[in-house]
C-alpha cells in the first residue's frame, strides 16, 4: 500500500467511525473529511469545493424545492383524500397508505412525503384500532421503498448516477431505476401490508399530541363552485364527520342563524360557523371547497362601521413602520375600506397561534375594533376559547385573556401585533389552505421538470433548476421560502463527500478494497460479489446516512466490477438499492427517526419488521439485477 492509500483509508475509517458515533452532525463530519483530504494533499485545494457544483447536488436541492411546492399547494392532501379508502379494512388501508407514500416518494423528497402523510396515518390508526406506531412504521418503510423507483426519488440514486457518468458510460436515465425499484417496492409493500405490520411492537403513543390548543371557531364562506352550494346542513355535517368538525351556526343573507334546521339548504355566499381542531381546518376547506371568510375580499358594504371609524390616533402611531404593510388611509373620507381591502402578499404569509396574556390591551375588543387588517395587515382566521363557545360573528367576538388566536399574515406583521398587544406566539401552523390554481401549477411544474429529464431533453440538474425558477416566478414556492425548503446539511454532506470519493478512486484505494473483497470473500464469483456489495451497503446504510453510504460504496462497487471484468451497472444499482434500504435502526434514515417519538418506539423495535423486509429485498433484487442489468 502506498502512503496516499494509508492516508485516505485512515481518513475514511475515522469518517465512518464518526458517522456511527453520532456525536457530530453528518455534514460536520463530511466537511472535516474533505478538509483533512485537502490538508494532506489528497484533494487539490482548487478542487476542494467542486462537489457543490456536481449535478447530483444541484438536482437534490432543486427536488427539495419542488417538493415544497407540492406540499404547500395542498396537492398531496387532495391526492391522499382521493386515493385512500374511507371504510376499508386493515390490510387494504395499509396497502393504500404505503402505496401512496411510495408513489409520492418517487417524485418528491421522501421525508416530505412522510411528514405530509403522518397525520393521515395517525388518524387511520384510530379508525383501524391500531397503535399509531403500527401504521407509522409501515408508512415510513413504504416511503423509503418508493424512493428507489426513480432517479430523483432519493439522493443515493443521484449519487450513483453521477459515478456512472464519471466512468464514461453516461448518467442513468430518470426511469432506469424503475424495473428493479418498482418490483422491490411492490414486494415490500405487499409483505408489510399482508403480514409484516403484525411484527411492529404495539407501543403506547408518545409525542403525537403536540400542542393541544382545543377546538377553534372559524368562519368559512360557500363559494359559487363549492360542493357545499345546494347541499343541506345535514349532508355537510355528514361530510365533515370524519374530520371531527361540526357546524355551530350559519349566516344567510346577513342573518345569523344559531340553531339552523338540519334540512336547511346552503347557498353560495352563505357563511358557515364551524368548530374544529386547528389541524383539521385543511380537511374542512378541502372536502367541500370552502374558503376561510377572512381570506375572502370583503365587499364595501360588508366592512363593519367600526372598521371605518376606529382609532385614528392609534393608526397614526403605526405610520412609517413598514411601508409594505397595509395601513389606514387617514384622509377623513372614511377610505379605510380601501386599506382594509389591500391583499396580503401571497408567499410571505404564515399561520401562527398566539395566546392572549392577562394584561393584553386586546381584552374586551374585537378584530373589527382593533383594525387588524388596516393597522397590521394580518387576518384573524379562528379563535379558541377552551370550554366556552360564542355564537357571535368572528370579527365581532370580544377577545379575552387566555384566548388562542390563529393569525394569518407576514411573520414580521404578526410579531409586531403580538408585541404591541401582549400576546405570546405558541406555534407556527403548517395549515395548507387548498388553492386549485397553485395545485395545478405546482403539479405541472413537477411534471414538466420530470419529463424534461426523463426524455433526455435536458440534463436532470438543468431541468429541475428551470422548474425551481418557474416555481419562484409563479410563487408556488415563495422566493423567500426557497432556501428554507432545502435541507442544507444533506447538501453540504454530498458536496463534501464527492471529492473524498474521488480521492479514493485517484489513489487506487477503491480498487484495493475491491480486490480484497473479491479474493477473500467472493473468490472470483461475480454473483457472490454483487450480493456482497448489496449486503454491505445495506448494513452501512442502517448505521450511517444513506447518501454518505452511497458516496463511500460507489467507488468500491466500480472497482469490484472492474476486477471481475464485468459491467459496473448491476453493482451500482446494488449500491442504490442497498443505500435506500435502511430498515434495522431509527438512525439509518430520516423517516425512521421521524416516527421514533410518535410511535413510542425503542431502538430495538425496528429490526423485527426491518430484518425480514431486508431479506425480501435481497431475494427479489439479486435475480432482477442479473436479468435487467446483465453482468
Amino acid at each position: 500500500m502506498t502512503q496516499d492509500q494509508w492516508l485516505i483509508l485512515t481518513i475514511l475509517t475515522a469518517t465512518v467511525a464518526m458517522f456511527l458515533w453520532g456525536r457530530w452532525r453528518h455534514d460536520m463530519v463530511a466537511a472535516g473529511a474533505l478538509l483533512a483530504c485537502v490538508v494532506v494533499g489528497l484533494v487539490p485545494a482548487r478542487d476542494a469545493f467542486a462537489g457543490f457544483g456536481h449535478p447530483a447536488v444541484i438536482t437534490v436541492a432543486c427536488v427539495l424545492v419542488l417538493s415544497r411546492g407540492l406540499q404547500t399547494s395542498g396537492a398531496v392532501d387532495v391526492l391522499a383524500r382521493t386515493v385512500l379508502p374511507a371504510q376499508s379494512g386493515r390490510m387494504l388501508s395499509l396497502m393504500a397508505l404505503m402505496g401512496l407514500g411510495a408513489f409520492l416518494s418517487g417524485f418528491m423528497n421522501n421525508m416530505g412525503a412522510m411528514a405530509l402523510l403522518m397525520p393521515v396515518a395517525i388518524h387511520l390508526s384510530q379508525r383501524l384500532e391500531l397503535t399509531p406506531g403500527q401504521v407509522l412504521m409501515p408508512l415510513a418503510f413504504g416511503t423509503i421503498l418508493g424512493g428507489m423507483t426513480t432517479l430523483i426519488g432519493t439522493p443515493p440514486n443521484l449519487i450513483v448516477s453521477g459515478f456512472r457518468a464519471e466512468t464514461g458510460l453516461g448518467s442513468f436515465a430518470m426511469f432506469d431505476f424503475t424495473p428493479i425499484g418498482l418490483a422491490v417496492a411492490l414486494a415490500g409493500v405487499l409483505f408489510v401490508a399482508l403480514i409484516g405490520w403484525r411484527l411492529v411492537p404495539a407501543r403506547k403513543q408518545s409525542g403525537i399530541e403536540g400542542f393541544e390548543s382545543g377546538a377553534y371557531i372559524t368562519e368559512v364562506r360557500v363559494l359559487e363552485d363549492s360542493k357545499a352550494a345546494g347541499m343541506r346542513l345535514r349532508e355537510i355535517e355528514d361530510a365533515l364527520a370524519d374530520v371531527d368538525a361540526q357546524i355551530i351556526g350559519l349566516v344567510q343573507r346577513e342573518v345569523r342563524i344559531i340553531a339552523a334546521n338540519s334540512w336547511r339548504k346552503v347557498h353560495a355566499g352563505d357563511i358557515l360557523m364551524i368548530e374544529a381542531e386547528a389541524d383539521a381546518l385543511t380537511d374542512v376547506l378541502s372536502i367541500l371547497g370552502l374558503k376561510l371568510e377572512e381570506e375572502v375580499k370583503p365587499e364595501k358594504d360588508e366592512i363593519p362601521e367600526a372598521d371605518a371609524k376606529a382609532d385614528t390616533a392609534a393608526a397614526k402611531d403605526k405610520k412609517g413602520k413598514d411601508a409594505d404593510t397595509p395601513r389606514k388611509r387617514d384622509d377623513g373620507d372614511g377610505d379605510d375600506i380601501e386599506a382594509a381591502e389591500a391583499p396580503l402578499k401571497s408567499g410571505d404569509i404564515v399561520l401562527m397561534e398566539l395566546a392572549v396574556l392577562p394584561n393584553s390591551p386586546l381584552s374586551g375588543r374585537s378584530a373589527s375594533d382593533i383594525l387588524l387588517r388596516t393597522r397590521y395587515g394580518v387576518n384573524l382566521l379562528a379563535l379558541s376559547r377552551e370550554g366556552k363557545r360564542s355564537m357571535k360573528r368572528l370579527r365581532s367576538m370580544a377577545i379575552q385573556s387566555g384566548d388562542l388566536l390563529l393569525m394569518q399574515g407576514p411573520p414580521e406583521s404578526i410579531s409586531e401585533f403580538a408585541s404591541d398587544n401582549a400576546c405570546v406566539p405558541l406555534a407556527q401552523r403548517e395549515l395548507r389552505i387548498p388553492n386549485k390554481r397553485k395545485i395545478w401549477e405546482a403539479s405541472l411544474i413537477m411534471l414538466f421538470a420530470v419529463g424534461g429529464a426523463a426524455f433526455g431533453l435536458l440534463p436532470a440538474a438543468v431541468s429541475f433548476a428551470i422548474g425551481v425558477l418557474a416555481s419562484m416566478a409563479l410563487r408556488t414556492v415563495p422566493p423567500r421560502a426557497v432556501y428554507d425548503a432545502i435541507d442544507w446539511p444533506v447538501i453540504v454532506l454530498l458536496g463534501a463527500l464527492i471529492p473524498v470519493a474521488g480521492a479514493m478512486e485517484a489513489t487506487g484505494t477503491a480498487d484495493l478494497i475491491a480486490r480484497l473483497l473479491i479474493e477473500n470473500v467472493a473468490q472470483g464469483h461475480a454473483v457472490v460479489g454483487l450480493a456482497l456489495i448489496l449486503v454491505v451497503t445495506m448494513f452501512l446504510s442502517d448505521l450511517m446516512n444513506n447518501a454518505a453510504t452511497a458516496a463511500v460504496m460507489c467507488p468500491i462497487a466500480i472497482g469490484t466490477a472492474a476486477a471481475l471484468g464485468v459491467s459496473p451497472d448491476a453493482f451500482l444499482m446494488a449500491v442504490a438499492i442497498g443505500a435506500s434500504c435502511a430498515f434495522l435502526t431509527p438512525i439509518g434514515h430520516q423517516n425512521n427517526t421521524l416516527i421514533l417519538g410518535p410511535g413510542g418506539f425503542r431502538f430495538s423495535d425496528y429490526w423485527k419488521l426491518g430484518l425480514p423486509l431486508e431479506i425480501i429485498v435481497v431475494a427479489v433484487s439479486i435475480p432482477l439485477l442479473l436479468v435487467v442489468w446483465p453482468l
